[in-house]
C-alpha cells in the first residue's frame, strides 16, 4: 500500500495505470469470492488464494536474501496449501499444523529462521481467508476483511496527498503521514458502517474496523521496512503501477489472521 504526499508529481499516466490495475484486481477478487458458493467457484477461490500465498513467499525469499532454498520452501508450503483445498481436509487445524511443520523443516534445512518465518507470513493469511469464507455469512465477512484493507489504503492515499503533514514513520516509509493514517481509519469505519446498514454486518465488527485499519497500516510499514533493508522500491513487478503481490497484500497479511481468530474464538 502507498500513502504518497508528493503523488501529484507523478505522471497522470502512472496514476491512471494504478487505477485501472487496482480496479481489475478488486474485480477479479470479488468475482471469484462471490462465485465461491458454486463448486467450480470454490476451487477457483482456493486456487486464487494459493497463488497469492506462493507469490508472497517467493517475494519474501527475495527480500530476505534467502534465494538458495526458495524453491524448496515453495514446495514445502504447497503441502498445507493443498490440504486447504475443499477436496481435501479444507482450512483446518491440520493445515495449521502442516504450516508449522513446514516452517520447522525449512528452518533446519536452510539453517536460518528468515525463510521459515515467511512460511507463516504467507501461509497464515491463506488459511485465514479460506476459513472465513467457509463460516456462516462468510461471503460478507471476507468481503469486509478485504474491503477494510482497501478502504484504509485508499483513504490513506488521498488524505496523505491532500493534507500531508507530519510523517508517520519517516525511517521506514518517508511518504506516509499521520493524516493518511487517520484518513484511512475514517474511511474504513464509514465503509464498515455502510455494510452494517445495508448488509447487516455485525455492529461489533464496525468497532473492530478501527484497530484493524491501524493494523493494516502496520503491516504496510513492516513491508516498507523489509524493502528498505533490501534496497528495493517494490517487492516485485507483477502488477504495473502497483509492484508485487506483497505490495498489494501487506495490509491483509496481518489483518486476516486476526479476523479469523476473532470469528473462531468469538463464536465459542
Amino acid at each position: 500500500m502507498t500513502d504518497p504526499v508528493n503523488s501529484a508529481k507523478k505522471p497522470s499516466s502512472e496514476l491512471a495505470t494504478r487505477a485501472v490495475v487496482g480496479f481489475a484486481l478488486i474485480a477479479v477478487t470479488v468475482t471469484t469470492l462471490i462465485v465461491g458458493d458454486h463448486e467450480i467457484g470454490r476451487h477457483a477461490f482456493w486456487l486464487l488464494v494459493v497463488l497469492m500465498a506462493l507469490g508472497i513467499l517467493s517475494e519474501w525469499a527475495e527480500l530476505t536474501g534467502r534465494l538458495e532454498n526458495k524453491r524448496l520452501a515453495l514446495y514445502a508450503l504447497s503441502v498445507p496449501l493443498a490440504i486447504m483445498s475443499y477436496m481435501a481436509a479444507g482450512p483446518s487445524f491440520l493445515a495449521l499444523g502442516l504450516i508449522i511443520g513446514a516452517a520447522m523443516f525449512i528452518a533446519v534445512f536452510d539453517r536460518s529462521v528468515k525463510l521459515s518465518i515467511g512460511m507463516f507470513y504467507a501461509g497464515l493469511p491463506a488459511l485465514s481467508v479460506l476459513y472465513l469464507r467457509g463460516i456462516d455469512n462468510g461471503l460478507l465477512i471476507v468481503f469486509w476483511t478485504l474491503a477494510l484493507v482497501w478502504a484504509t489504503d485508499i483513504g490513506a492515499y488521498f488524505s496523505g496527498r491532500l493534507i500531508g503533514g507530519p510523517k508517520l514513520a519517516p525511517t521506514y516509509s518517508p511518504n506516509k503521514t499521520w493524516a493518511g493514517l487517520i484518513g484511512g481509519v475514517i474511511l474504513t469505519a464509514l465503509f464498515s458502517f455502510a455494510l452494517h446498514i445495508y448488509f447487516q454486518l455485525p455492529f461489533q465488527l464496525i468497532m473492530l474496523s478501527i484497530p484493524l485499519a491501524v493494523l493494516a497500516q502496520m503491516g504496510d510499514l513492516f513491508e516498507s521496512q523489509m524493502k528498505r533493508r533490501a534496497g528495493v522500491k517494490d517487492s516485485g513487478k507483477i502488477f504495473p503501477g502497483h509492484g508485487g503481490i506483497m505490495d498489494r497484500l501487506d495490509g491483509l497479511i496481518p489483518v486476516a489472521p486476526v479476523v479469523a481468530a476473532i470469528m473462531l474464538f468469538g463464536s465459542q
